[in-house]
């Protein structure tokens, strides 16, 4: 395994428990793979910086969840595999709404040493708000990934939106604009903003681009470090909303209500497919037909 910053880029040592977070995070998302060695402890020692107690403690977290195989007397253990599921809880790879699937899929991807996330979707929101735990993470020491690369697909301020449009009255379509507008460029900025906050807080390699798409998309998609692909469809809907005090009926989508399909590239050859045409077809909009995209009003 390649090397990474210590845990904390600082003074504070991290906890057993976080360089627990850290180690199952990593075999979450296949940096540390199934069957292989887990690094020794001298090598943990170095990396976190901690006394070679926290280090047994933080292996004998992720033994208890059967993570880990046991350990042979000389030799690292095996990794088990990820976290089984909890009873009760949704399945990871089972569809669910973007709301409760996309957050932990995100922190997930934040556990590899180079973080990279393509998506393409109507606005930033759910992914605003999908990164928020992740960046925490990193502020805190508990994740330490070496750079983040974000890039992202919007509609085009100018365009004559399919959704939302107002559902009776063209009069209103001019303020239903304005307020999408006004929610794709605050939404965006502060994820923007907040990313490349890592730059000098955390001395972090961070990369955030936004292009702009001539079309409104039918569906939404995430693209996680090349190996994970999270597909949704904007279900149009037509529903009230106040708009500077007036009550507009609009066809629209609720992104944050979409269901999730999740695609592992790790996974079946069908997924695998999927996660390569997913790539290769968010590579061609973003430099063919997307143009530069001003996220300010």
């Amino acid at each position: 395994m390649t090397p990474e910053r210590g845990a904390t880029n600082g003074t504070t040592k991290p906890s057993s428990e976080e360089v627990a977070d850290i180690l199952r995070e990593r075999i979450r998302t296949g940096v540390l793979k199934t069957g292989a060695h887990m690094p020794t402890q001298a090598q943990l020692v170095q990396e976190f910086g901690v006394e070679r107690g926290a280090i047994r403690k933080a292996v004998e977290h992720l033994k208890s969840e059967g993570m880990l195989t046991a350990v042979t007397r000389g030799a690292p253990p095996r990794i088990a595999g990820p976290p089984p599921v909890r009873g009760g809880e949704a399945d990871d790879d089972e569809p669910q709404q973007t709301a409760a699937l996309l957050g932990p899929k995100i922190l997930a991807a934040f556990g590899a040493p180079e973080v990279r996330i393509d998506a393409l979707c109507l606005t930033a929101e759910s992914l605003a708000l999908a990164l928020a735990e992740p960046l925490q993470r990193i502020r805190s020491g508990r994740l330490t990934p070496r750079s983040v690369k974000v890039r992202i697909l919007l509609p085009d301020r100018h365009l004559d939106l399919a959704f939302p449009r107002p559902a009776d009255d063209a009069e209103d379509a001019a303020q239903v604009h304005e307020r999408w507008l006004h929610l794709r460029n605050i939404q965006g900025a502060a994820m923007r903003h907040h990313l490349l906050a890592m730059r000098s807080t955390r001395d972090l390699d961070v990369e955030v681009t936004f292009r702009a798409l001539p079309f409104t998309p039918p569906v939404k998609i995430y693209l996680l470090n090349d190996t994970e692909a999270l597909f949704a469809y904007y279900t149009v809907t037509r529903r009230p909303e106040q708009i500077d005090g007036n009550t507009v009926e609009l066809f629209d989508v609720l992104g944050s209500d979409s269901t999730l399909f999740t695609f592992n590239g790790d996974g079946e050859a069908r997924d695998g497919a999927f996660v390569a045409e997913s790539s290769k077809w968010f590579e061609g909009l973003w430099t063919t037909v997307a143009t530069d995209l001003n996220l300010e009003p």
